[in-house]
């Protein structure tokens, strides 16, 4: 304990260049701080602060010695904090940025948490745009893809797959595609990113002796809804590339028919995100653990 006070004594001589003033943040004497650094400077063997009759100042030695204390008295300060919020109810509202197929994965979970944290007021915005999380206030989003903010905390929340599905009615109509090759001869419905704009590629393997160029889809719809690309498959429009958690169910009903499982190579995850800062309040805290908790990508386990 003597030795951090002597860390303090240091940190506010060096910030406020003077005992005088430094005493006077610590509630001690000019005195009292000159003799704690004089202590820690002979403990470790260097000096830390010029002295004149004016003023005082960093050594060399002193300045790399400040920078490390200065971490070391914010990580204190940090896990006081924590600790007064963990005795703290989790309250106020909550603003959440979900895709809009979050409904689906989401709102199912939403009900034990409620209960759970009745003083939480939930406020979710189901869009598909990539929000800018900092600048519009947003205490904690839900994204999948690659992170590239580095304003923002993440923890993982799960992955996924991807599968091609169209409806029975219209591979009774146009035969099922064999290879990747064959969906040139298929229509198909596209996902257009809402901020780019761009069509979502098709991450497929190419069949064994496929040596033609790129794979050109053919194209009869695009949107930038995936509810709507899980109707317009569904319809029979066309083939739909997509999260295959969210259509497991359709599948299962036999209202789509999931195709060329073997060539699709690329999965993606799932993240929540929170605005990075010093202090994790309560509500997105406990918020961010319900998800991680409850929120699972993996096809269920057969039926015994």
């Amino acid at each position: 304990m003597d030795n951090l006070n002597g860390i303090v004594a240091f940190v506010r001589a060096a910030e406020t260049c003077s005992y005088v003033a430094a005493g006077r943040l610590l509630g001690v004497s000019a005195s009292a701080v000159g003799k704690s650094v004089a202590r820690l400077e002979e403990k470790l063997g260097v000096r830390l602060l010029n002295r004149s009759t004016r003023r005082i100042s960093l050594s060399n030695e002193g300045a790399l010695f400040y920078e490390r204390c200065q971490r070391i008295l914010a990580d204190l300060d940090d896990a006081e904090a924590e600790l007064s919020h963990l005795a703290e109810a989790p309250r106020g509202k909550l603003r959440v940025s979900l895709p809009v197929i979050g409904y689906r994965i989401i709102l199912p979970l939403l009900a034990a948490f409620t209960r759970e944290y009745p003083e939480i007021e939930l406020d979710l915005d189901f869009n598909d745009r990539l929000v800018d999380v900092v600048a519009e206030g947003i205490d904690v989003a839900v994204r999948s893809g690659t992170l590239t903010d580095s304003r923002l905390m993440a923890r993982e929340l799960g992955p996924f797959a991807f599968a091609i599905v169209g409806s029975p009615a219209y591979f009774a109509r146009h035969g099922v595609p064999a290879t990747p090759r064959a969906l040139e001869g298929h229509a198909c419905v596209r996902y257009k990113f809402p901020t780019t704009g761009k069509l979502q590629e098709w991450a497929l393997r190419r069949a064994e002796g496929d040596s033609g160029g790129e794979l050109r889809l053919p194209t009869a719809l695009t949107c930038n809804n995936i509810e709507a690309l899980i109707g317009a498959a569904a319809q029979g429009v066309g083939l739909a590339y997509l999260p295959d958690f969210i259509v497991r169910d359709a599948i299962g009903r036999g209202e789509l028919q999931a195709v060329l499982d073997e060539y699709l190579e690329y999965a993606s995850k799932f993240w929540v995100l929170w605005p990075s800062s010093r202090h994790l309040s309560p509500k997105i805290r406990v918020f961010v653990d319900h998800l991680c908790t409850h929120l699972h990508f993996s096809a269920p386990p057969p039926a015994p």
